[in-house]
């Protein structure tokens, strides 16, 4: 291979970083900090988006939701909260438009602090404490996909008569039962007698750790809830439609209904909303945009750090190489072959740095996942390949000048330099 050739300048570059281990390791501790962030901290905002999208897609699919006031990713005003409740009626109203397969409107029974409270589910000696109560219409099997462990779901009869049946949530049953069947078994609850008909399997939740509030629950067939509570009047609707594609026709005819059947004036905005599971995740999409920003102005730090060491060391290299460079000039090196030559020496430190950075990004990921369970860290391919595309970068943009620098000396000069 020709002395002054491109291929032996870069093949130079690369005995030079094999050298200098030491000198190479700590140069690049910047670059490695900054990828590692970057890895670490996307990969954990990977897999909450993950964890987060199958929670939504658990409920329900073409569903839309109806309510009095906003509770998503907005505070009700004092008008909100005094806005006239939805009602059975809107949900009945709702099964006649065109495109609606199912419509239910369920309640649920919370104290005064709107916490779950101190309800408690009674079997024998054996009690389940903080019990969420809830009423719903035989409409929900339809809507949501609800599994059940075993036994059934109420049927249209028992809720028309106000049937003394319930169907616990999975943590409840297990608690009370433990591995034996719950089905015709009596519990108690807030002093009288339910059968219980099914139990609910597990659901799935956000964050992996702890157990889901809403496996420790009571439900009912929606008039034997009313009995029990009769003051409970916010009522939630949820109306499953047939296509996505007839979500915006379903939505259209769903407030035309209800301004109408609410009489609302034409001059006056609705006194209701109208929103979808998706709505959920457009609101952790916002949150999760503020931590990327925080992931990339910290990452930025330490890549520059790193960027700034890269430029000092190849400076200082060129000066202490300077009879080096002098040398390959005189017998045939062309400024091309020592700008090749340094350029590819700081660009391979940064690519260095950036492989070993998406690797302990990796392996703290791993920890993450086996240590931490309410962190589903997911290693993001996507943001390795920017992190070691960004190491790149940082090579070039702080190796160039140095590079520069030495390509330019004067072979003259650079051989009388001691």
């Amino acid at each position: 291979m020709k002395f002054g050739s491109t291929g032996e300048s870069v093949r130079m570059a690369l005995e030079t970083v094999r050298a200098n281990k030491l000198r190479s390791g700590l140069t690049i501790l910047g670059i490695v900090i900054g990828v590692t962030t970057v890895i670490t901290i996307s990969s954990i905002i990977s897999g909450l988006n993950n964890n987060v999208q199958q929670w939504v897609d658990s409920l329900g699919s073409n569903v839309l939701w109806v309510f009095h006031m906003p509770i998503i990713g907005q505070r009700p005003t004092a008008e909100m909260l005094a806005r006239k409740k939805m009602t059975l009626e809107d949900a009945m109203e709702m099964k006649t438009l065109p495109h609606v397969v199912a419509a239910d409107a369920s309640l649920r029974h919370q104290d005064v602090n709107f916490q779950v409270g101190v309800i408690g589910v009674k079997y024998g000696s054996k009690k389940a404490q903080g019990v969420l109560l809830q009423g719903n219409t035989t409409s929900v099997r339809d809507i949501y996909d609800l599994n059940l462990i075993e036994g059934r779901m109420f049927t249209d009869n028992e809720d028309e008569r106000r049937a003394a049946v319930v169907i616990l949530g999975y943590d409840t049953a297990q608690k009370l039962f433990g591995k034996d069947s719950a089905i015709g078994k009596e519990v108690e609850i807030e002093g009288d007698l339910f059968t219980v008909i099914g139990v609910f399997d597990k659901r799935k939740q956000v964050f992996g750790g702890g157990s889901n509030p809403e496996d420790n629950m009571a439900t009912f067939p929606l008039q034997t809830f009313r009995r029990l509570h009769p003051e409970e009047k916010n009522y939630w609707l949820s109306v499953k439609y047939d296509d996505p594609r007839n979500r915006a026709l379903v939505e259209d005819e769903m407030r035309e209904l209800l301004r109408r059947h609410r009489k609302v004036p034409v001059w006056k905005p609705d006194d209701f909303e109208i929103f979808a599971p998706d709505s959920i995740s457009r609101l952790w999409n916002q949150l999760t945009g503020g931590l990327a920003i925080f992931m990339v102005a910290v990452s930025s730090v330490g890549l520059m750090v790193g960027g700034v060491g890269v430029m000092n060391i190849m400076l200082v290299s060129v000066t202490e190489r300077t009879r080096e460079i002098g040398v390959r000039k005189a017998i045939g090196a062309t400024k091309k072959n020592i700008l090749v030559q340094f350029t590819v020496e700081a660009t391979t430190l940064c690519a260095i740095g950036g492989v070993v950075g998406i690797l302990l990004g990796g392996i703290i990921t791993l920890l993450i996942r086996l240590i931490i369970s309410a962190l589903p860290a997911t290693m993001s391919p996507l943001w390795a390949a920017i992190g070691f595309s960004v190491s790149l970068a940082i090579g070039l943009v702080f190796g160039i000048y140095p590079a520069w620098k030495a390509s330019t000396l004067d072979p003259i000069e650079a051989l009388r330099y001691e």
